[in-house]
């Protein structure tokens, strides 16, 4: 490893130095307490920085000049260590740092809530200011920032173009009335048109505008002008779902791509899934050795199989048709032209095909305005991608290019051409065939780690009834 700056006399990380194979003085770490115990004579400290999920044993002798103030320091404390790097003779770790000064950077009062012992997922949200101390949630940034990272690596090394769209936006991408609204308008008394309704033109950007709830149509409108582009950023629902599965701002990787149908579409989800599931394996193996152990046991066997395994492909009157002669009884009916649920999703990837597959050519009655109408006028080139455990993890379609088409299939959606014209615009002037797709980010951070909660894969969790933090 290099030198940084936070060796040349700062700190250096915990991670590094655990990573070390020789004893080395001179060393200062500064980090967190995570467990402290005091014997005759001498004090251990578990310090942690968050650099890696173990923690440095340090050891406080008397021989320190405020051996009274550090080892009384209390959990939850922040001290700065500087010592030698010695092995160490305890069970389960390499090295401890044997001190000859340690400095109290932040006390810790008595009522710090983070003491050694297990807490419920419940619990740590409310206190999600605190949480990433803890070693579940540690691990999970750690992931999350990691893989955040690969996304971009991803695209970039394939020549995508990184676009920001806006996070303010006055269309609703997938027509479901779901958006946040944006307003400087009083909410007592706002200005009234003369029917009686709110007068939006008075608005601060003269229209009614919300939260985006996808980068989606602004990525097409790129993707005719650079071929290949990616969008990586937060959207926003308000849907009043109060599901593990379910959050009012998450985050969306949504590639868009020229020259593409439903079949490039299929293969580049599937390029970019094995792609983020073998990095993990490959660069967050501590991390998911924790959640191996403590999450979900089986959980690297299951991320191995799926960074290998061939990915199928069913049509959904396929799908629709296995279901039906399943034979099973499932909470919600199976019929032609009912959407897919969670538990059909599940019965198909885990028992039918045995691993992922890409269910195409969904009703187009069930599917958005925006999808490629196929021949048969009754279904859209439109796929969603199953994995087992979770079901849909990537949901995508061929774009509909041709205008007329485009137009007809608003209409019937109660979407005005007029109000986005823009949109139809790259339909009239060197319009192309391109495709694309939506992979939550969160949905697929619960899939790698196991956790079982969107809320607990979000640093500060957006819900009904909560925006603390």
């Amino acid at each position: 490893m290099g030198e940084t700056a936070h060796d040349r006399g700062f700190r250096t990380p915990v991670k590094k130095v655990l990573s070390l194979t020789a004893p080395l003085e001179g060393v200062t770490i500064k980090g967190w307490v995570r467990t402290i115990r005091r014997g005759k004579g001498v004090t251990f400290i578990e310090l942690n920085d968050g650099s890696c999920l173990k923690s440095l044993q340090v050891v406080l002798s008397t021989d320190l000049e405020n051996y009274e103030e550090a080892s009384r320091c209390g959990t939850g404390a922040c001290l700065s260590v500087t010592g030698d790097l010695v092995p160490s003779p305890a069970a389960g770790q390499n090295w401890e740092l044997q001190s000859r000064s340690a400095t109290v950077l932040g006390a810790a009062d008595s009522d710090y809530p983070l003491q050694k012992k297990r807490h419920s997922f419940e619990y740590l949200r409310t206190i999600a200011h605190l949480r990433g101390r803890s070693n579940t949630f540690g691990a999970v940034f750690r992931i999350r920032s990691a893989l955040a990272f690969a996304v971009h690596r991803f695209f970039q090394e394939r020549g995508f173009l990184y676009v920001h769209t806006p996070i303010i936006t006055a269309n609703d991408c997938e027509g479901a009335g779901e958006l946040f609204r944006v307003t400087t308008l009083p909410p007592k008394d706002p200005p009234l048109t003369d029917g009686g309704h709110v007068d939006w033109q008075q608005d601060f950007f003269g229209e009614k505008t919300g939260l985006t709830v996808s980068g989606q149509l602004q990525g097409e409108l790129f993707a005719t002008a650079f071929s290949d582009i990616y969008t990586f950023g937060p959207t926003f629902r308000a849907e009043n779902s109060n599901t593990s599965r379910h959050a009012s701002e998450f985050w969306m990787i949504e590639p868009e791509m020229a020259f593409a149908d439903l079949a490039a579409d299929c293969a580049l989800a599937e390029d970019f899934l094995r792609w983020l599931v073998t990095y993990a394996l490959e660069n967050c193996a501590e991390d998911l050795t924790f959640f191996n152990e403590r999450i979900e046991p089986g959980l690297i066997t299951r991320l191995e199989a799926l960074a290998k395994a061939q990915f199928s492909t069913m049509t959904y009157t396929e799908a629709v048709e296995r279901l039906e002669k399943s034979g099973r009884t499932f909470e919600f009916p199976v019929a032609w032209g009912n959407d897919l649920q969670a538990e059909h999703e599940r019965y198909l990837t885990e028992e039918v095909v045995g691993g992922p597959v890409f269910i195409t050519d969904y009703p187009a009655d069930i599917k958005a305005f925006y999808m490629r109408l196929n021949d048969d006028g009754r279904t859209v080139a439109a796929m969603d991608l199953l994995v087992p455990r979770v079901g849909e993890i990537i949901g995508g379609s061929q774009r509909e290019e041709r205008s007329d088409v485009l137009v007809q299939r608003m209409r019937k959606a109660g979407i005005s051409p007029e109000s986005l014209s823009w949109y139809l615009d790259i339909r009239r002037w060197g319009s192309c065939p391109h495709a694309g797709f939506g992979l939550g980010f969160e949905r697929f951070l619960m899939y790698i780690t196991g956790m079982e909660n969107i809320r607990d894969v979000i640093p500060f969790p957006r819900t009904p009834d909560n925006a603390r933090f």
